[in-house]
């Protein structure tokens, strides 16, 4: 996924807690959905990034071979410019762009 296209800021903003209390219907548990959602997010392009500097992977242990490459320079710094994963999910939450289910809890049968 391309996450530089989502419209998320790069710094942290104030969020309205109503807000996100109603999208679940629970704050803490909107909050739940969202640091699930950061990981998932955070984990896709930590994989991204490294199958992209994996081609700059040096085998050999001779620091004479060691120079700088612009390529893999400018590969990090596209990552590092993108916004933080937390952001990116607290923006697809809001858009409600993000899918989740709250699991029924199993009815307890009482004996009697």
């Amino acid at each position: 996924m391309n996450y530089r296209n989502i419209d998320a800021p790069d710094t942290t903003i104030t969020r309205n807690l109503v807000e996100l209390e109603e999208l679940s219907g629970n704050l803490y548990q909107s909050i739940v959905i969202i640091s699930k959602r950061a990981d998932q997010i955070n984990s896709e392009i930590k994989e991204e990034l490294n199958r992209k500097l994996e081609d700059f992977a040096s085998y050999t242990d001779n620091l004479e071979e060691i120079f700088e490459n612009r390529e893999q320079i400018e590969i990090s710094k596209y990552y590092e410019s993108l916004p933080k994963a937390a952001n990116i999910a607290i923006q697809e939450f809001v858009a409600q762009n993000t899918y989740f289910r709250i699991p029924r809890k199993p009815k307890r049968f009482v004996k009697k």
